[in-house]
C-alpha cells in the first residue's frame, strides 16, 4: 500500500487526507497544531514533518505561506533533513521563488519536488475534481500521478515555478471577477433592479460566481471557501511576479486594494464578503 504523508491539515490538507484515506492510501499526518490532524480520524499523526516523511512514498504539503513552506521543508525538523529519494509535492500557493528554491534544495538532498498548487476548494477535493497545476520533471509527475489523480485533474505546465505563476494568474482573475460582481450587484440594486436578477445575469458571464450565491445575495460568508486574507496574500504574490516581468497590472492592483479594505473589516470571511464591503454593510 502506498503511504502518503500530508503536511498541513487545514481545510485543504485535511480534505486531501480524508480523500486519499478513503481511496485506499495509508496516510501519515502532521500539523503544527496536532489536534487539527487528530480530529480527522484518519491515518497516523506524528510530531514533526521529518517524521511524517520518513516512511512515506509520497509527501504532500498544503501550507499557508512561504514562511511555513520554508520551515516545513528546510527547518530543523523539516522534510529535507533526511529527504533523499523522497517524492515531494507542494500544493501551497507560496509564489514561484519558494518553488524554485525548494527545487534546488531538494535536488541537493537527492529528493524530487513537484510544484503543484491547486485550483478549487474543499468540495472539489471531496469529489476528486480539483485542478492540479504541476511543474517539475515529467518523470516525477508520472510517479505522482496515481496519487494526484485521486484528487482531480492534473495539468503539466513545465518547469518548477510555472505552476505557481499560473495559479497566481487564476487567483487574480478570481479576485477581479469577484470585485466586479460585487460592484455591479451594488450598482444594479441602487438603480432599482432586482438583486437576484442582477446576480443571475452576472453568473452568465462569470459562472464561477454561482458557488458564492449565499455570500453575494444573502450576506452569508461562512463557511469560508477562500478567506479574504488569503486572496490578498495571493494578489500580493501575483503583483510581485507581474512586476518582475515588467508588466503593468493596474486592474489587479486596484482589486488588491479593494480586498485589503474589505479584509480590515472581516479577514477570515470568504472572499464573497467583498459584496458586503461594496454595499457598505457593517460587519458582524
Amino acid at each position: 500500500m502506498t503511504t502518503v504523508a500530508i503536511l498541513g491539515t487545514g481545510k485543504m490538507g485535511g480534505a486531501m487526507a480524508r480523500r486519499l484515506a478513503g481511496s485506499g492510501f495509508d496516510v501519515t499526518l502532521w500539523n503544527r497544531t496536532p489536534t487539527k490532524a487528530e480530529e480527522l480520524h484518519v491515518g497516523r499523526v506524528v510530531g514533526t514533518p521529518a517524521e511524517a516523511a520518513r516512511d512515506a512514498d509520497v509527501v504532500i504539503s498544503s501550507l499557508t505561506n512561504d514562511a511555513a513552506v520554508r520551515d516545513v521543508y528546510l527547518g530543523e525538523n523539516g522534510v529535507l533533513r533526511d529527504g533523499a529519494g523522497k517524492l515531494l509535492i507542494d500544493t501551497s500557493t507560496a509564489g514561484p521563488h519558494i518553488a524554485e528554491e525548494l527545487g534546488r534544495e531538494a535536488e541537493a538532498k537527492g529528493a524530487r519536488l513537484l510544484d503543484a498548487p491547486v485550483v478549487g476548494s474543499v468540495p472539489a477535493v471531496e469529489n476528486g475534481r480539483l485542478l492540479i497545476l504541476a511543474g517539475g520533471e515529467r518523470a516525477d509527475l508520472e510517479h505522482a500521478r496515481p496519487v494526484l489523480e485521486q484528487l482531480g485533474e492534473v495539468v503539466y505546465v513545465g518547469e518548477r515555478g510555472n505552476a505557481q505563476r499560473l495559479k497566481l494568474i487564476a487567483n487574480s482573475m478570481l479576485g477581479i471577477t469577484s470585485a466586479a460582481a460585487a460592484e455591479l450587484l451594488a450598482a444594479g440594486t441602487a438603480i432599482g433592479l432586482d438583486r437576484e436578477q442582477v446576480f443571475s445575469i452576472l453568473v452568465r458571464f462569470a459562472p464561477g460566481l454561482a458557488v458564492r450565491e449565499r455570500g453575494f445575495l444573502h450576506d452569508q460568508h461562512t463557511p469560508t471557501m477562500f478567506a479574504l486574507r488569503d486572496l490578498v496574500k495571493d494578489l500580493d504574490l501575483g503583483l510581485r511576479a507581474y512586476g518582475e516581468g515588467g508588466v503593468t497590472t493596474a486592474l489587479t492592483r486596484q482589486t488588491r486594494e479593494l480586498f485589503a479594505a474589505a479584509m480590515r473589516e472581516s479577514a477570515d470571511l470568504d472572499l464573497s464578503a467583498i459584496a458586503r464591503h461594496e454595499e457598505g454593510t457593517p460587519s458582524d
